[in-house]
């Protein structure tokens, strides 16, 4: 009896300090909840940066890779976020793109790209930067900072860890001291490279030995734009002889793949008598990822005007023919464009014809009288 009765004691006991443990526990997780709920509402009202730091830690879910953009290191988000602006076409977004790579790798930050240039380019190029999603973008500060179409030194000093680059960048002298990363960065596919090269071998027919020379004819809205806003003109059919013997005369074996969109007028002002010459590409603006990647598999390149030649002529290597002074000395295009910043020094200028921008002289009529 005495043993049951000191058993029931000591179990009540032990009932007693069990409730009371229970009690605490329970009075600190309410605490806990209600601090924390406090605590996510008060920094519910901070800042929209605030957020994203927080946030962005998880960068999985607010990073839009694909497979041809890798993931980055989450330490990295440290050093802030560069971008640029996504405007323009082909060669525009390409200028944009390396401009971007090489102005935050110089000034110490990352650099992403927006979600329009991502689908435009990557399409073309196995890309190496990561991707800012939409609703990232949407609720960074960003600092924007207008760049004009070549470097300058204060370009090495931007301030900012959220930066985005406007403008219509483009000059090598941005990012030609890195030239093997930026040609990296613009890796074609390799669909797209066997496309090129299986076109090219058929051209090659029966020749021994061959040497390719990619040929851009910009035509378009700059037939309009050139000569009505700009004072300035856009290839003839005598520069492109000169460009086309230059080359004809240098290789015996040379063969000419032209792309453009304007072939009809190409078809009709490029003599293609001697059967060296091959309207090429399918002459899409919207698409143009086909005929770049053609001519930028040649072995020499002839241009016109435009970011688009300039690139082929970049990518392509070897030896590049540009339309040299096709503008007005008061021409306004040279307030934004500066042609020494534009063509490589080693690439090759052929000065334009003006003379149909020139003031035509009134023809005035002489009377010789015979006496």
């Amino acid at each position: 009896m005495g043993r049951c009765l000191h058993f029931e004691a000591r179990h009540l006991l032990e009932r007693r300090v069990f409730s009371q443990s229970f009690l605490v526990l329970c009075l600190c997780v309410l605490f806990s909840i209600m601090s924390l709920s406090t605590f996510l509402h008060l920094q519910r009202n901070n800042s929209s940066l605030w957020w994203w730091e927080v946030s962005v830690k998880n960068i999985s879910g607010l990073l839009e890779h694909e497979h041809t953009t890798p993931s980055l290191p989450t330490k990295n988000m440290d050093r802030g976020m560069w971008t640029v602006n996504t405007i323009g076409r082909l060669g525009n977004q390409m200028g944009e793109y390396a401009t971007l790579y090489a102005l935050a790798k110089l000034n110490g930050h990352q650099a992403y790209i927006l979600p329009d240039m991502h689908r435009y380019l990557a399409r073309i190029f196995r890309l190496t930067l990561p991707v800012i999603s939409s609703e990232v973008v949407s609720k960074i500060p960003w600092r924007n900072y207008n760049l004009h179409d070549w470097m300058s030194e204060e370009y090495r000093h931007i301030q900012g860890k959220y930066v985005r680059l406007t403008g219509y960048p483009c000059s090598y002298t941005f990012y030609h001291h890195i030239r093997q990363e930026i040609l990296q960065e613009f890796t074609f596919h390799d669909y797209i490279k066997e496309d090129s090269n299986r076109y090219l071998l058929q051209l090659r027919g029966q020749r021994k030995t061959v040497t390719y020379v990619g040929v851009h004819v910009r035509r378009g809205d700059y037939v309009h734009v050139m000569p009505h806003i700009w004072k300035g003109v856009v290839a003839d059919k005598g520069y492109l002889d000169k460009a086309f013997n230059y080359f004809r005369e240098k290789y015996h074996d040379a063969i000419f793949v032209v792309v453009s969109n304007g072939m009809a007028w190409c078809k009709e002002n490029i003599d293609a008598s001697r059967g060296d010459v091959y309207f090429a590409g399918d002459s899409k603006e919207s698409t143009p990822g086909k005929d770049f990647a053609l001519i930028a598999h040649c072995n020499h390149t002839i241009m016109t005007i435009g970011t688009f030649g300039i690139w082929a002529g970049y990518l392509a290597g070897g030896e590049t023919i540009y339309l040299a002074n096709y503008t007005l000395p008061d021409s306004p295009f040279l307030n934004v464009f500066k042609p020494s910043a534009a063509f490589l020094p080693e690439w090759i200028g052929i000065p334009a014809d003006l003379s149909p921008l020139l003031p035509t002289r009134p023809f005035s009529f002489s009377t010789q009288v015979i006496t």
